[in-house]
Order: C-alpha cells, then sequence, then structure tokens
C-alpha cells in the first residue's frame, strides 16, 4: 500500500486512516488522550475500553467495525478491510485489507490454536472473505518464530496452573497478570475452584467492562487467589509475602522466564529481567523450557506456558493455510527475533485456499520435476545443484536486506507499504 494512505498500530507518522489491533502498551505508543490525527478504527470490545485506557479521549475520532464484514473506506482509492477476531486478548482482531494493491492481512498479536473453535471461525471467515485470491503481504506475530518454541493449548496450560494450586491447599496464591488479557485463564480458575479471585481496582473495572461481574473481588478476605500486576511479581514480592503467610507465585506466560542472582551473596532472584545468553544456549534452555512445560524457578515461583501468542508450530499451520507471496515479521524485539521467511519460506505455496487447478498444475509440475530428476545425467544434476546454490545465495542476501530493513520499520507496529517487498 502507498505511503500516507494506512497505518496499524503505528501512531507517529500522518496517514489518511489508523487501525488498531488491539489494547496493550506496545501496541499503543504514540497514541493518547490528546490524538488528533484521524479516525481510528477498532473491534466494539476495544471502543467500550478505549475510555478507560485513554480518559478524555474524542470518541467521535473511534470507528467500530464488525467482525467477519467487509467495510468499504472513504479514501482516494478504494479500499476495502474486514476484522478478524485475533484470540489474544479481549478486543484483539486480524485485518484483511484489499484494494487496487492487492491483498494484506496484518495479524497483530494472535493465538492461531487449530483445536480452537474461534480459531475455525477465523479460518471460515478468511477462506470465505478470500475466495479465489490470495494473500500478497502478510503482516504476521512472530512473537514466537522459532523452531524452539512449542507449548500446549491455553485450556492445557490452565489446567496445570489449577493443578499446581490444588497441590498447595494452605498457601495464597498470586498470579501475575496484564491489565489486559490472561481473562480466560482466571477465569477458568474461578470455575474449577469454584472461588472468586481478586484483582486490584482498576483492574476490575476492565471486568466489567468486559462483562464478568461475577467471579471477581478486591476483597482479600473472600479468596486467597489473587491476580497482581505483572510488575509486581518478583521474588522480593513472594519472599516478603512468606515471611507473613505461606504464598505460592504462578507466571502464565510463553516467554522463556530466566531467574538472575542479584549480588554476590544473596541468593535471591528477579523476574524483572531476562539473563543474556548466546544463541546456542538459549535455544536448549528454550527447548528445555517447553519439554518440561511447568518449571519451579524458585521455592515459592512457577512458570506455566500460558501464552497469548501462536507458537512456531501453530505459525506453520497459519502459513500453510494461506500460502502468502510475502511474508513480513511485526516483531523485532523479540528474545529470539528471526526473520519469519528463515524458518517460513520452504512452506510457500501449500496453501488450503489455492484454486484445485493450481494445486493440480504444482502437483504435475513436481512430478515431471521427480521424473527428470531420475533419468538426468550427471552433468543435469551439476547444473541443478549450481541453480540451488545461486537461489541460496540469492534468498541469503534477500534475507539480510530484509532484516534491516525490518529492524528499522517494525519496533511496534508495521507501517504498510510495499516498497521492500522481499519476494523479489
Amino acid at each position: 500500500m502507498e505511503r500516507g494512505i494506512i497505518s496499524v498500530d503505528r501512531w507517529s507518522e500522518g496517514s489518511q486512516l489508523y487501525f488498531l489491533t488491539h489494547l496493550h502498551a506496545d501496541h499503543t505508543v504514540g497514541l493518547s488522550p490528546r490524538w488528533k490525527k484521524g479516525p481510528v478504527y477498532c473491534s466494539h470490545i476495544s471502543a467500550r475500553l478505549f475510555h478507560h485506557k485513554f480518559p478524555g479521549f474524542d470518541t467521535s475520532l473511534i470507528r467500530t467495525l464488525q467482525i467477519g464484514q467487509w467495510h468499504s473506506l472513504s479514501l482516494q482509492t478504494k479500499v476495502e478491510v474486514m476484522a478478524i477476531e485475533a484470540n489474544h486478548c479481549p478486543g484483539a482482531v486480524m485485518y484483511l485489507f484489499r484494494g487496487e494493491f492487492g491483498v494484506t492481512l496484518y495479524t497483530g498479536d494472535f493465538r492461531w490454536e487449530v483445536a480452537s473453535e474461534i480459531t475455525q471461525m477465523g479460518k471460515n471467515m478468511i477462506a470465505n472473505a478470500l475466495k479465489n485470491d490470495k494473500v500478497d503481504i502478510l503482516y504476521i506475530d512472530n512473537t514466537y518464530c522459532n523452531p524452539s518454541y512449542s507449548f500446549p493449548s491455553r485450556e492445557v496450560a490452565a489446567q496445570q496452573v489449577v493443578n499446581i494450586i490444588n497441590s498447595y491447599p494452605e498457601h495464597d496464591i498470586i498470579i501475575g497478570i496484564d491489565t489486559l488479557g490472561k481473562e480466560d485463564l482466571l477465569l477458568y480458575i474461578s470455575k474449577m475452584l469454584k472461588i472468586k479471585i481478586w484483582v486490584w481496582p482498576e483492574r476490575l473495572q476492565t471486568m466489567h467492562l468486559l462483562g464478568l461481574h461475577d467471579n471477581f473481588t478486591t476483597k482479600t478476605t473472600l479468596t486467597r487467589v489473587r491476580a497482581v500486576p505483572r510488575y509486581s511479581f518478583s521474588v522480593e514480592t513472594l519472599e516478603g509475602l512468606n515471611a507473613m503467610r505461606p504464598t505460592i507465585g504462578i507466571m502464565p506466560s510463553g516467554l522463556p522466564w530466566k531467574l538472575k542472582k542479584v549480588g554476590r551473596k544473596d541468593n535471591s532472584c528477579s523476574l524483572s529481567s531476562l539473563k543474556t545468553e548466546t544463541d546456542n544456549d538459549l535455544h536448549m534452555n528454550m527447548r528445555n523450557r517447553y519439554t518440561n512445560n511447568i518449571e519451579k524457578h524458585h521455592q515459592y515461583i512457577y512458570t506455566v506456558p500460558y501464552s497469548d501468542h501462536s507458537c512456531f508450530s501453530e505459525i506453520v499451520e497459519f502459513v500453510k493455510f494461506l500460502c502468502p507471496n510475502n511474508i513480513k515479521g511485526i516483531v523485532s524485539s523479540s528474545l529470539s527475533y528471526v526473520d519469519p521467511c528463515y524458518h517460513l519460506h520452504n512452506i510457500y505455496g501449500t496453501s488450503s485456499l489455492c484454486q484445485k487447478h493450481v494445486i493440480k498444475e504444482e502437483k504435475a509440475r513436481v512430478e515431471g520435476e521427480c521424473k527428470f530428476t531420475l533419468v538426468c545425467d550427471s552433468s543435469t544434476e551439476v547444473k541443478y545443484k549450481r541453480k540451488r546454490i545461486r537461489q541460496s545465495r540469492q534468498y541469503g542476501a534477500c534475507l539480510r536486506k530484509t532484516r534491516v530493513s525490518l529492524l528499522r520499520r517494525f519496533n511496534r507496529g508495521a507501517k504498510l507499504t510495499t516498497e521492500d517487498c522481499s519476494d523479489e
């Protein structure tokens, strides 16, 4: 898309229209109650939470989009957009754009759990919307776009949290969460244990805005399970609480949390910072992290891989489903950042959305290449090897160019443009 027309989760530059995927802080940098640059498009749930997030925001600038419906935009060129449930946090959506520039899908943060009912609905929406079209550019949540990341469904992880709580019947429990998200986890705990869960006052307001009135409280005397702000979750906090009463902390996150010792003689640790590691160490730690699923990092702290982002296998399934012509990551600050094309380039062209005749043609082409390979002589094999080496070098050069471009442009969110297409 041309510069100056549409921006998604990007608020620092001038555009005609602005789109918000969800209200997490890293997607709203530059958005404030003083916003005057233009209309902001979002889901109905995000619109409901807007005033709570940005008191005094001019609500006349908010435009809500119905999930699963095409909406025409008032621009100098014809553009249509569809919002699709992202299955990340309340109000989070993906955006499918269609116009003279082609078809672009921006996922924002998303979770593509194959067995999830929400994912199946999203799959049907995308298939019906695209029909015979293909996605030209896919801007994808690449937070965990690394084969080392593999974690269970949120339902399984939620049961792991319940199991931990049940194993400490005499302890208080604190769970680290953000200001938005993990509501389904807390509801699951509340219903399975038949208890209310304590949240801080501002979080209770958010719960009420989401229509959740019966499962949460701000009275500590009514429950032993408390959801606390993630920034206040630390070993120091747990040690202080245990000095008064037995307490266990649970951190539900897809991140490979590492505890770093502070001070020479102090054996306490902090969850607020991640230890710097080599790539090999990081790879091994992540593999161990997700093989074990639940880890006890400290005598008072458990971590459970409950993630609102897609893990690598889910990202692969999503890309196979779409078969985009080009992929760009929206996250450049991830601990294990790798250009998504590095791991995903070999699955292009395998989409279940491709037309049947395209699939037949591809099958015939592959069969033809196989027959040719079987009868080729040694000189032909050498030519094929040289061709593959040239393609590999060209691809490596494209990767380096793309990575530099992404690091410059995708610190947070993305500006939709076709100027740095890596599929050259």
